[in-house]
């Protein structure tokens, strides 16, 4: 996969398959951000992007603002939708999770608090196109 990655996918299916092809560049201590409106995709990606790593039961920490899961590799998955502010993020050790370099980090809604995401990482954005297809956008920072 070259950098800047861009795709159009037209079917869960293919979204699946991007997150097969994507999985195999994640190491421990990778962060990937993702960006992209309600709707386009963001958790069925990263569902299906843990699946490689043999983890079933992700979903959307929109509520938790943190999940963690134990699998082939250790995954923190924040989603930052609910965040009111940067303290917010600080308070429950932010820094902490993204500097454990035994995990992947996967950052849901991203954008909305850009200061604090590590400069070094993926930046995965989902655009919803009138078609109902997305295009993926990957960035390595």
């Amino acid at each position: 996969m070259q950098f800047p990655f861009v795709q159009n996918i037209y079917s869960e299916e293919e979204t699946i398959n991007l997150a097969k092809v994507f999985s195999l560049l994640l190491q421990k201590g990778d962060c990937v951000s993702l960006i992209g409106n309600l709707g386009t995709g963001k958790t069925f990606f990263v569902k299906n992007l843990c699946k490689e790593f043999l983890i079933d039961d992700a979903n959307s920490p929109t509520f938790a603002l943190l999940n963690v899961y134990l699998g082939k590799e250790k995954f923190f998955h924040f989603d930052f939708y609910r965040v009111r502010s940067e303290q917010e993020l600080l308070d429950i050790g932010l820094y902490d999770y993204l500097n454990d370099e035994e995990a992947v980090s996967i950052i849901e809604w991203a954008d909305l608090f850009p200061a604090v995401l590590p400069k070094k990482r993926y930046e995965i954005t989902i655009t919803l196109n009138d078609d109902f297809s997305r295009t993926f956008t990957i960035r390595k920072l």
